[in-house]
């Protein structure tokens, strides 16, 4: 299990953030899903634009649970996914987007109808104002290993390797 800290002064960062830029809390809903449709889309997109991806099965899906006993929202898909180095580059940098970093590497018409959402990077941190914690269980398309990262939102988060069938994100919110 590896410790990080967050590359900002977070937990002022996830206050102001929490409580100034979103008005309402359910928000947080619609971040995620918009998360999920960027990755459902990237990897859309890499299936027929890159030979790594081309024999990959795909059908998109965002799945959404609730458990009121163990009092959790989940929210996964079946997209690109994330390995460790995603995990930290783009969760663990606050206003770090993954989907501006994808965008930006597209060229020509690609990039023009591009419609990905989530490109400013701080909407997955609005999950802090209902959430007590957060489990994210990633493994990104292509590759063997998935990994955990958990985080209370107060500066620092832990990730570690774990086992996941298939590639995409699953979001849990205590």
């Amino acid at each position: 299990m590896a410790k990080h800290e967050f590359q900002t002064e977070v937990g002022q960062l996830l206050q102001l953030m929490t409580h100034s830029l979103y008005s309402n809390k359910e928000i947080f809903i619609r971040e995620l899903v918009s998360n999920c449709s960027d990755a459902l889309d990237k990897l859309k997109y890499l299936s027929i634009t890159d030979d790594k991806y081309k024999d990959l099965d795909f059908t998109p899906e965002i799945q959404i649970a609730f458990d009121e006993d163990a009092k959790t929202i989940t929210i996964s898909d079946n997209g690109i996914g994330m390995n460790e180095e995603d995990l930290i580059n783009n969760i663990g940098t606050i206003a770090k987007s993954g989907t501006k970093s994808f965008v930006s590497n597209l060229s020509g018409d690609a990039k023009k109808d591009s419609n990905l959402i989530g490109q400013f990077g701080v909407g997955f941190y609005s999950v802090f104002m209902v959430a007590n914690k957060v489990e994210v269980i990633s493994k990104k398309a292509g590759e063997d290993q998935a990994y955990k990262w958990v985080s209370d939102g107060t500066g620092e988060f832990e990730i570690t390797p774990v086992t996941k069938e298939e590639n995409g994100t699953v979001i849990y919110m205590h």
